[in-house]
This record gives C-alpha cells, structure tokens and sequence, in this order.
C-alpha cells in the first residue's frame, strides 16, 4: 500500500511547492511510482510541471465533491514514474461548500483510498492556510513534511501547525506521522540561516531530515520551464538536494 505524506505549512515561501514536485520527480527517478495530487488553488505544482491550468477539467476540485473517478482525474506528466492530480482556482469554491457535508474532513481520504495500491508514495502538496482543504490532506495522510525556511520568522506559526497536526491525530487521524522537519531555502553565506539550522536542530533534533535545501537559481528556473528540478538540470545543486532527501525517505521507510 502506498505511503500518502502531505507537505504542509500555513506559512506562504516556504518552498511546499518545490519540495511536493522535486521531491515527487526525484522518488520517480529511484524507480518509485508516484502520485502528486495538487491540493492548491494557486495550481503552482500543476503549472510547474507544465500543465496548462486553463485546460483542467477535472481535478483536485472534482474529488472533494466526489464527483469525478480518481482515475478520470489523473493526467501522466514528463517526468519517469510521475502521475499528478491537478488543481484549478475553482478549488478556492471547496473550502465554502465542504462546510455542511457530513464528513467532510474525509472526502479526500476516502477518494484516496481507492487508488493508494497503485503507486509507491502519495504526494500531496498543501494550500497555504489550515483550512479545510489542507484538513482534508492531513486526514489523508499517514505523514507530514514540514518545509521550514532558514530565515528570521522560521519558526513563527510552527506551533500553530504542530497544534493543528496534534489535533487531527486525536480526532480524526490517529496514525499521522510527522514525517520531517525540512530546512529550505539555505545560503551558506549567511549566518542567520546557520542560527536557523542550529536552533530547529536544537528544538526538535530527530525530527530534521539531514538533507538541508540550499538556495539555487536553477530550481527558481525550473518552474517557468513547467519543469521539475531534475529534468531542467539533472546536475544542479537543486536536485541533487531533492535527489538525496528521496532516498533519505526512502531508506527511514524501509527501516519502518
């Protein structure tokens, strides 16, 4: 059965979007099968893997309100081993008419579960809000990576999100796993990003994935290309990172 690990932060910049699709692209190439399912109304992993928004038809959107096949909705992307579920700004509409369903934190879970055989890990990325999208992907979910920035607010929200995280494990998802504290956007030069490092390794230790996301042009880049990381430039620094936190994953699932 496959792992479905959700990226999330209510806190914007932070480098969700780029984790969700170099991280997924990066697990396709170690031969894994992966789903990326767009859980955004901004459809930034839609775009930066070079679907047109314009044309999705059904998507993120049509599997909350269970009105459409997961089968129906999943579009084979460029990238080895890479499927996506997109997204589209009528996601935005989810978050108001999910509000009377009953079970509505489960829409998402139960769709899932249909297709979780099918692939090898289930990446979802994450709006940046605590709404009831996001609710959705961490019932979902049996784990969460948390991307967090080496700059000064860092750790600003992040109790909030371990709150939010706690709480669905004592209602509705008792088998989440945090799968990872993620340290992104990285410069060597600086001396805050080192403080950052320090202080998270400091406050939460085991939880910090060893592999730290440096700051690079090229996966700035990739995105306009509607490419991920390691098809725009197999030999950057980028996806080298994205490469060596897949097989980190890799190597704490199977010592699970």
């Amino acid at each position: 059965m496959g792992k479905i690990i959700a990226i999330a932060n209510q806190k914007g910049g932070v480098g969700k979007t780029t984790t969700a699709v170099n991280l997924s692209a990066a697990l396709g190439v170690l031969e894994k099968k992966i789903l990326l399912v767009d859980a955004d109304p901004q459809a930034n992993a839609t775009s930066g893997l070079g679907i047109d928004v314009r044309n999705v038809k059904q998507g993120t959107y049509q599997l909350l309100d269970h009105s459409a096949d997961p089968n129906e909705t999943i579009i084979e992307t460029s990238s080895p081993n890479l499927d996506l579920i997109p997204s589209h700004i009528d996601l935005v509409a989810s978050e108001i008419e999910l509000v009377d369903k009953k079970d509505r934190e489960y829409m998402l879970k139960t769709i899932l579960a249909e297709i979780q055989n099918d692939y090898d890990f289930i990446i979802i990325d994450c709006a940046p809000s605590l709404g009831l999208i996001t609710l959705n992907a961490l019932v979902s979910s049996d784990a969460v990576i948390i991307p967090i920035q080496c700059e000064y607010f860092a750790l600003e929200g992040l109790g909030k999100l371990l709150n939010t995280i706690k709480s669905v494990q004592k209602i509705h998802n008792e088998n989440l796993d945090i799968e990872g504290l993620l340290l992104t956007m990285y410069d060597t030069r600086l001396r805050l990003s080192n403080q950052v490092v320090e202080e998270v390794k400091k406050h939460f230790s085991k939880m910090v994935f060893k592999t730290i996301i440096q700051r690079n042009i090229r996966l700035s880049e990739a995105p306009s290309f509607g490419k991920d990381i390691i098809t725009y430039d197999a030999s950057s620094r980028g996806a080298k990172s994205y490469l060596s936190l897949a097989s980190e994953i890799i190597k704490r699932n199977k010592q699970k």
